[in-house]
């Protein structure tokens, strides 16, 4: 890792990125195409050290109270927040200023945490976003090596669930050939329902490659999974957009398991959820 002193930490829209690159492992990370124009190696993750101070110049300068989202680009929860705990620090000021929090992770070190993320929901709202691509095991250790399995994802969603913390999931990307089945949909939005999340997002069924996530994912396919490489050139070519061939079927397979668990699945009503941020409650006498 490298530390740099960043000159912001909110986006527009209230997002941060508390690190840059990530040491999970994930054989498909968008977040290695060339277009983010990331001049260090993915491994050597960027630390923005003094982010809980410009997040708290931002939170004072705020007019009005908000979620404060992070997670979209980078884990918040990377190997070197295990020591630095600025995620940590940084929602102890979400806490402190009375803001919302939305977290997406793949990782179980977001449990440290869940002290303060019951604190935000009690005074606010906070919404954990875990990402689930693959109810096998064995393929979990392959697709995202270097982060906890598929199961103890499960076991932190139920944790939330426990804790009234509101959880969403994520069921993206669905890799052609390899976690494109209906068994896999099906076992992962069953998951969902016993942690009893408030919605699921999928990204269509199927996965994205640019330039720089395209090279870093062939070389996996070549070495755990030989032949598809030739697959995909075959199938998609230089495509941005890469849909499994199961498409229609697994999307159908998704929607009804959604709609037989009660799950929310609908993209924007979902999104629209974690960025509301809750109305102060009336009290009245009588």
């Amino acid at each position: 890792m490298h530390i740099v002193q960043a000159k912001s930490i909110l986006s527009a829209n209230n997002g941060m990125n508390i690190y840059r690159g990530c040491s999970h492992g994930c054989i498909y990370c968008d977040a290695r195409s060339d277009c983010y124009q990331m001049n260090h190696a993915f491994e050597d993750i960027e630390v923005k050290i003094n982010a809980p101070q410009l997040l708290e110049a931002a939170l004072k300068s705020k007019r009005r109270l908000c979620m404060i989202g992070t997670g979209a680009m980078s884990d918040p929860y990377c190997t070197p927040e295990r020591e630095l705990k600025l995620t940590r620090q940084c929602l102890e000021l979400i806490a402190k200023y009375g803001f919302g929090a939305a977290v997406l992770t793949k990782s179980d070190l977001v449990m440290r945490d869940i002290d303060l993320l019951e604190e935000i929901n009690t005074s606010a709202k906070a919404v954990v976003q875990m990402t689930l691509t693959t109810a096998d095991e064995s393929l979990c250790r392959i697709v995202e090596p270097n982060v906890c399995s598929t199961a103890r994802r499960a076991e932190v969603l139920m944790e939330m669930k426990k804790r009234g913390i509101p959880t969403v999931m994520w069921l993206t990307p669905i890799l052609p050939f390899i976690n494109d089945t209906e068994s896999n949909i099906r076992k992962l939005v069953q998951i969902g329902a016993e942690a009893g999340v408030q919605g699921i997002i999928t990204f269509g069924i199927g996965m994205t490659l640019r330039s720089g996530d395209r090279e870093y994912f062939y070389t996996a396919l070549d070495k755990h999974f030989p032949g598809v490489k030739q697959r995909y050139i075959r199938t998609f070519g230089e495509q941005y957009e890469i849909p499994s061939p199961n498409g229609e079927k697994l999307w159908a397979a998704f929607i009804n398991e959604c709609e037989r668990y009660n799950i929310e699945f609908r993209q924007e009503r979902i999104f629209q959820y974690m960025s509301e941020f809750p109305e102060p409650q009336q009290f009245t006498l009588f």
